[in-house]
Parts: structure tokens; sequence; C-alpha cells
């Protein structure tokens, strides 16, 4: 009772660049990871990403997986305690663990039959509608950015990416763009850890005023103890995303934020990501589901779970030009897992 693990790396490019507070992307190498046993295979997918110093490149991602797969295949997948257990010891970038965790669920879907949020007993009606990003920009691309998502789809909501290195005066422009480009729409708003105390909490309340519905990373990672500061005085419920990996950061935020942002690249996949689901909603705080430059693959992964989400941020897919991969696919503004068993996942006929 053993498997076999392949991987191998693939480039999505962006039809849109995105810029948020640490800088541009315009494309990134990702690695699709397929486990096979008992005739079953089972696909998980690792994306690279920086928060910090805390960076994940595609070569890290790649080479620990390399070292890593002669002592998983001696394992099976319904061993997937124990593969975990051996990731984590391995200490493993959480975006490879995150790829074998996705690629043993799709797995164990298939096994049985059953698409994961109908084997977890969760509710595919219950699907909040998902964000779609403006990245920083000037007023003009902002909007036209507005105008190319709602000739795309029907799109519900934008979450604005702030924290611009011109200062607030610029963020307060680019959202008023954004604002008078799509009045009815409901917005968010990201950070990305671009501002200091004094400009989050004159943020905070400014964006309250023109209707804003929460705002997400106010202060950078490494300064969470600023963060009962921003909390006390924003009107606005407050988000952590980069401050927040796993089920054991939450604790010591809890009083001094409302809700956490779950990706699977940093949690380490869908395992980790329940535990935090549990672990935030123990503590009172809401729950949120995003993504890096992720595919379909991943993006479909999360959407597993995200009849337990408030607010779901999973539109990177959404965005680009060459994705391998189809899967939950988008309805009057909701992204919908599939009927199909485990990820519900499928290559594009045209990729070879």
């Amino acid at each position: 009772m053993t498997m076999h693990i392949d991987m191998e790396t693939f480039t999505v490019n962006k039809r849109f660049p995105l810029t948020i507070s640490r800088g541009i992307t315009t494309h990134t190498e990702n690695i699709w990871v397929k486990i096979e046993a008992d005739g079953i295979e089972g696909w998980g997918e690792a994306s690279p990403f920086g928060v910090g110093n805390h960076r994940q490149s595609t070569a890290m991602i790649q080479n620990s997986l390399q070292q890593i797969i002669p002592t998983l295949q001696s394992f099976h997948p319904l061993q997937h305690e124990q593969i975990e257990q051996a990731l984590l010891r391995a200490k493993l970038p959480s975006s490879a663990i995150a790829a074998v965790d996705m690629a043993l669920y799709d797995w164990l879907g298939k096994k049985v039959g059953l698409p994961l949020w109908q084997m977890w007993g969760l509710n595919r009606n219950a699907i909040a509608p998902i964000s779609v990003t403006i990245g920083i920009s000037s007023p003009e691309t902002a909007r036209e950015r507005v105008r190319n998502w709602l000739q795309f789809a029907d799109i519900k909501i934008l979450k604005v990416k702030l924290g611009s290195p011109d200062g607030i005066t610029a963020d307060r422009i680019m959202v008023q763009a954004v604002r008078e480009e799509a009045p009815t729409l409901e917005l968010y708003v990201d950070a990305n850890g671009g501002w200091n105390v004094e400009d989050a909490i004159f943020m905070c309340r400014w964006l309250a005023d023109l209707g804003v519905k929460y705002v997400e990373q106010p202060l950078s990672r490494g300064e969470e103890q600023n963060l009962n500061q921003v909390k006390k005085s924003s009107p606005l419920p407050i988000f952590v995303d980069e401050s927040c990996f796993r089920s054991q950061d939450i604790s010591p935020l809890v009083n001094y934020i409302d809700g956490v942002n779950i990706k699977l690249m940093k949690s380490g996949g869908l395992t980790e990501a329940i535990r935090i689901v549990h672990t935030a909603r123990a503590h009172g705080l809401q729950v949120m589901f995003g993504c890096y430059s992720d595919s379909t693959l991943a993006n479909t992964a999360a959407l597993q779970l995200s009849p337990l989400a408030d607010y779901l941020d999973l539109d990177s897919h959404l965005n680009l030009i060459d994705d391998p991969f189809t899967g939950a696919t988008l309805e009057q503004g909701i992204l919908l897992p599939t009927h199909l068993p485990g990820l519900g996942v499928e290559q594009r006929a045209s990729v070879t």
C-alpha cells in the first residue's frame, strides 16, 4: 500500500498585473502535484508567495518536495495524518504542504465518489459571493479595471488594494474613483500592511464614511502589538491576513481583530484551514478565504470549504489568460464548486 508522486511546474500569466503595497505581479510559476494510488490520481497545487522576510519561491517549494517525495511514497493516501506529521517534521514550506494535502483530499473524494463539500456535509447553497480585486493604481486605471470586471461577469463586490507608496492621499483618491465608477457595489479594503498606526486609524474612519465593509491587514506583519490601537479606534471590522498563517496564530490576536483571511498556501492546505476555521469560530471571529496567484486548481480546493466562510476572495484564477485547469464556475457573482468527485478539477482539453 504505497503511492506514487509526480510534480511539474506551470506558468500562469495575469490578464491584468496586480499591484499591492509590496509590489507588482504579472505572472508566477506554480507547481502541480499528482498523487497516484489504487488507480486513482489526486491533484494539488503550490504557488509561491512572500510576506515580509517570509518568502516561498517556486525553487524552494520544488526542492523541498523533491527531498520529501521518497519518504512520502512509502505511505498510502489513507494515512493522511501520518503524512501530515512527516511533512511538518521535515519543515517544508507551507505551500509545499498545501499541495500534498489537497492532492490527498482530491484522491479521497475520488475514491469515495463524492465532491469534498458533500463529503464534509456542507451546504453548496450557502456560499457567499466572491470579491474581485482592484490593485493599487491611478484613479483612471482603477476605473478601467472596475469596468473590465463588470464586463467580465456579474460582479457584486470589489476588494480595493490600498497602502500606496504615495501615501494615504493617493489611497483616498483611488477609492473615491472606484466608488464613483461602481456606486452600488459593496467595497472591501485590503492595505496589505501598507499603513502605520496613525494612517490606519484615519483611513478606517474615512472608509467607514464611504460605506466600506471591512479593512484587512492595516499594519504589516510583525506589528501585531499595535493592532489594539487600530481596533479600539476603528468603526470598521479589522481582518488579518499576513499576521495569521496557522491556527496557533489566532489566540494572541483575538482581542485586536474581528476576523482572519485563510489562504491554503499559508495554512498548509485544507487540513489546517479547517483547524483555523474552528479556532476562529471558537473565539467569535469571522472567516474569509483568500488566494495568491493560484490557478483554478487551488481556488476550487479552497472553495470546498467556502460554506463555512463569511467572505470569499478567490478571484486570482479569473485574472489568468492561460489557466491549465477547469473547475469552479462563476454564477451571478457566486463561485460554485462542481458536483465532480474530489476537488472537481479537470485539465483543459487544450493543454497537453
